[in-house]
């Protein structure tokens, strides 16, 4: 039965239009969300205590949902800080000094790199193996560090996880919404994942490119740069604790570990978060390991002060990010969570609810139906999960080709490409964490040098998917 969208919905899609307004015009969003909250508590439960009491229950939400990525970052933090004091990053990075020599050359390795690596174990565990290592070096060849967050971000959550074509959890979600095979939608999804993927790390390399050889970037970001890799990691003081053959052994002892993980988690088919806590498990170990060896008497008192600056640099990066992620969660489970069953019977939450809305209210034909996947598919993103509205996204793939007489492999393909790549971690800020915490980088300036590319790529794809319907 359809669900008459409510004055919750309406409000919830104006503070959704003003937040994004607020992004745009590079403003904080954090006093907008959070009144996003409460006025959202208010209607739901007619009490102002019980709106401010949502207020703070929502951060508590979001904490809860973000924490394992707040982990990640901040032990990831933490074991690289130890590898810069001992002088085994040098010894580390040194192999890919000889491939990476130019700013295009660390762009495009990197991100075929992260693709690869992602494909197989999802891109959180991807970016804590690969950044760490890999920033010194785009740093030192001149890509500033936006630019291997983008690298890192647009071909991992971007390309890999929206084709997912070795796990083949997105497809199978919106596969089985559809009523049709997981290999169909893979199938399906090659041309317009290359597309996608092609147009839009193209666009993003040639803007970044020409803000780089206009000297705006590259001014503005290379002390940043710097000064944000010494703030996190610390200065590579090389201390004379670790001898050079010393060095050398754990320099490949370390990256023979994270193999080990990987080895580990195809056996295991570990993914996701479990993928994400074998790596962070193994950095404490090296952390530990590293921490002794190189401070020897004063070790048990460094592992300490290395968690507690991997810590703090993790909760810094994502004071920003909770308000607003506390906001959108509430389009799905959280509002429920905190304030109780307050939508009509049927309902599917506040974010889906409007993706059906848009879908019933647009004729069906070839270009439209293309055309309405790609915002239903971009609209469930924005709750910056990426996998809670593509199933969604199937079902109405599946109403549309009923009435166009084909192409439910393809429309079901490219409502989950538009959907993964809006909230899988490419555009809404707290999905891309991951990259952006490793590189140092603001969050919400990366959802801003994203935003093209992506909306260019969503556009060419849609239209060449109107064409393959």
């Amino acid at each position: 039965m359809p669900v008459t969208l409510g004055i919750m919905h309406w409000v919830y899609l104006s503070f959704i239009i003003l937040i994004l307004g607020f992004m745009l015009l590079r403003r904080d969003t954090t006093l907008v969300c959070i009144a996003g909250i409460f006025v959202l508590g208010l209607l739901a439960k007619q009490s102002v205590y019980l709106a401010v009491t949502g207020v703070f229950t929502s951060f508590i939400y979001a904490i809860t949902e973000l924490l394992g990525t707040i982990l990640i970052i901040s032990i990831i933090t933490a074991m690289s800080r130890v590898l810069l004091y001992s002088g085994i990053n040098e010894m580390m990075i040194s192999p890919f000094a000889g491939l990476i020599r130019t700013p295009a050359r660390a762009f495009w390795v990197i991100g075929i790199l992260m693709m690869t690596i992602s494909w197989f174990f999802w891109p959180s565990p991807a970016v804590a193996l690969m950044g760490a290592v890999l920033l010194p070096v785009a740093i030192r060849v001149g890509l500033p560090a936006i630019g291997v967050a983008m690298a890192m971000n647009l071909f991992g959550h971007g390309i890999a996880l929206s084709s997912d074509f070795v796990i083949q959890g997105a497809p199978k979600l919106t596969a089985d919404a559809a009523g049709i095979s997981t290999a169909s939608v893979v199938t399906a999804s090659v041309p317009l994942v290359l597309i996608m993927g092609v147009v839009t790390t193209v666009t993003a390399f040639w803007l970044l490119r020409r803000d780089l050889a206009s000297g705006a970037l590259q001014a503005a970001s290379n002390g940043a740069d710097r000064e944000n890799t010494n703030a996190r990691f610390g200065k590579n003081s090389s201390p004379n604790f670790l001898s050079k053959p010393a060095q050398c052994y754990l320099a490949v002892l370390i990256p023979v570990m994270f193999a080990l993980d990987v080895f580990v988690m195809y056996q295991a088919k570990l993914q996701g978060g479990d993928a994400t806590a074998l790596i962070g498990g193994t950095a404490v170990l090296i952390l530990i390991t590293i921490a002794m060896l190189a401070h020897r008497g004063e070790g048990l008192e460094q592992i300490t002060g290395y968690l507690v600056e991997g810590f703090q640099f993790g909760f810094k990066i994502f004071g920003p990010v909770i308000p607003i992620a506390a906001f959108f969660y509430l389009g799905d489970a959280a509002l429920v969570t905190l304030f109780g069953k307050v939508l009509p019977p049927g309902s599917q939450g506040l974010v889906n609810d409007l993706g059906l809305a848009l879908a019933r209210t647009v004729p069906l034909n070839a270009g439209v139906g293309a055309v309405t996947l790609t915002l239903v598919g971009a609209i469930t993103g924005l709750d910056g999960s990426g996998f809670s509205g593509i199933s969604l996204a199937g079902s109405i793939a599946r109403l549309f080709s009923v009435a166009i007489g084909s192409g439910i492999e393809t429309l079901t393909a490219l409502g989950q490409i538009a959907a993964v790549w809006v909230g899988g971690g490419t555009l809404i800020p707290w999905a891309l964490i991951p990259a952006a915490a490793i590189c140092g980088v603001d969050p919400f300036e990366l959802a801003r040098r994203n935003l093209v590319p992506v909306v260019v790529g969503l556009v060419v794809t849609t239209i060449v998917a109107m064409f393959l319907v």
